[in-house]
């Protein structure tokens, strides 16, 4: 049984006016919502060939009330579902497929048989290679992460929903205003936390295409119809990434535009320096760090309005045990149920971030344990911490720090425009600097052009892959020994 669906039941019949999903095809109560789902269900079955009810369902659509609409109906038939990311290369879409044996594929088609949320779509057979998935497997997510190989996370429905009904316990339904998805609803985070959170918490989803929001390319957003679309839209809460926070605290800044509505600005996926969070706080935006995994179904932490500490990312959602094994972040009793194709994971997940828990349960993210750099002198470095502090910096876009078996740190600099001079980079490094003790600071730079998707250099939602990036500039690198 499915509380999301539950709730959206129960939410058509205690309020049946409240709109549940918005966006530029149209407006659903939760009692048309409830229809929709109950609608692309049964059309789905139809058109199913025999023989492939059961194999996972990807579902390659852009944001949108069809893919909110899709993904309701494919949890209520209890098939699972494979979202494919957009940014996924086309042998990364190949190999996601033929992992997870999907035997549908849905697609938009103009000419399409199949009418869901206000869009045409194509359902297409698919040969399934029969792949082995856990039991009760209702999400395999794929995440690009540190390689270009992904991995297919196995999520069950209550594993899913138990995030999501920690984040309304935590956060509260007086929050669950107009939620305004940035991220691609194919990343976990803003299925789960997004989606399924504003649900159950009787909010509404208002859900714009990637266009719309001046995000058709991701990695090169329109930021300032970015900050227009949330202000003009009347969201009340977001779900960013850090760099996307910087980037709007940038428009912000330069433009005067202010966002009067948001009530809840969620930010996760990479560690945020504190000084960033404070320039944040000086603009009006009520910013939350939070820290999670696929893994893990995506929030483990989460800090919140009435509980918020300066440097953690909140205290572990109830739901789940974390304890620390070697410095090392365990997340237990069991979020995820394996990957695709492998033996079921039956018990805690031992994360790869290195952390802390406080005395009063705040956990706090020191970096990634195969991350971590030792230099000349022996001393232990996470670059996450170093480049939270270059990242807050206004000058500064993006960072890679390096430094192992080094005298002095380096980094790999991208400033916030191109052509910025150097002297206002070399300043933005003091300053991060005078952050960091004498060990952690960042002797020697160069600036190079923004980290390049199409070359493996990041991942889908922004993250570096430091390999990649490193190997780029090798000669830059061992030059500094």
């Amino acid at each position: 049984m499915s509380r999301v669906l539950d709730a959206i039941r129960h939410a058509a019949a205690a309020s049946p006016g409240a709109k549940a999903l918005t966006g530029p095809a149209g407006a659903w109560t939760y009692p048309e919502l409830a229809a929709a789902i109950d609608a692309a269900a049964e059309r789905l079955r139809t058109l199913a060939p025999p023989g492939s009810h059961g194999a996972p369902v990807a579902v390659m659509l852009e944001n949108s009330p069809a893919w909110v609409i899709l993904d309701l109906a494919l949890l209520q038939l209890g098939w699972p579902s494979l979202p494919v990311p957009h940014f996924f290369t086309p042998e990364q879409r190949r190999h996601a497929l033929e992992d997870a044996g999907a035997g549908l594929l849905i697609e938009a088609d103009r000419w399409g048989p199949f009418q869901v949320g206000g869009a045409t779509l194509r359902v297409t057979e698919l040969p399934a290679p029969g792949a082995t998935l856990p039991p009760h497997t209702a999400k395999i997510t794929y995440t690009s992460g540190s390689t270009g190989r992904p991995k297919g996370v196995c999520l069950s429905v209550d594993q899913m929903e138990a995030v999501a009904a920690s984040l309304v316990q935590v956060i509260g339904e007086d929050y669950a205003g107009r939620h305004l998805p940035v991220l691609p609803l194919a990343i976990l985070l803003e299925n789960v936390a997004g989606l399924y959170t504003t649900l159950l918490a009787g909010g509404c989803y208002h859900v714009l295409p990637p266009q719309d929001l001046g995000l058709a390319d991701p990695f090169r957003p329109d930021l300032s119809k970015l900050a227009a679309a949330i202000a003009g839209e009347g969201a009340t809460s977001l779900i960013l990434v850090p760099e996307l926070l910087r980037a709007l605290m940038m428009v912000m800044g330069f433009t005067g535009v202010t966002f009067p509505g948001l009530r809840l600005v969620a930010v996760g996926g990479a560690k945020v320096s504190p000084q960033l969070l404070d320039r944040a706080a000086e603009l009006g935006l009520p910013v939350f760090e939070g820290y999670g995994l696929s893994e893990c179904a995506s929030v483990v932490a989460l800090n919140t309005p009435g509980d918020n500490r300066r440097g953690a990312v909140g205290r572990p959602l109830p739901h789940l045990s974390v304890t620390m094994e070697d410095g090392e972040i365990v997340v237990g009793p069991r979020p995820f149920l394996g990957y695709a194709g492998a033996a079921p994971s039956e018990g805690p997940v031992r994360t790869g971030d290195l952390g802390r828990l406080d005395a009063d349960g705040f956990l706090y993210i020191l970096g990634r344990r195969t991350n971590t750099i030792i230099t000349a002198f022996g001393r232990n470095v996470a670059p996450e911490w170093v480049e939270s502090e270059l990242l807050a910096q206004p000058e500064i876009r993006q960072a890679v720090v390096f430094g192992e078996a080094q005298a002095d740190l380096g980094a790999l600099i991208v400033p916030i425009a191109p052509g910025l001079e150097p002297a206002a980079v070399a300043s933005a490094i003091a300053r991060a600097n005078q952050n960091l003790p004498e060990y952690a600071r960042v002797r020697r730079w160069t600036v190079r052009a923004p980290f390049d998707p199409a070359r493996g250099e990041v991942t889908g939602n922004g993250r570096p892959r430091r390999a990649a990036i490193l190997a780029a500039h090798r000669d830059f690198i061992e030059a500094s020994e």
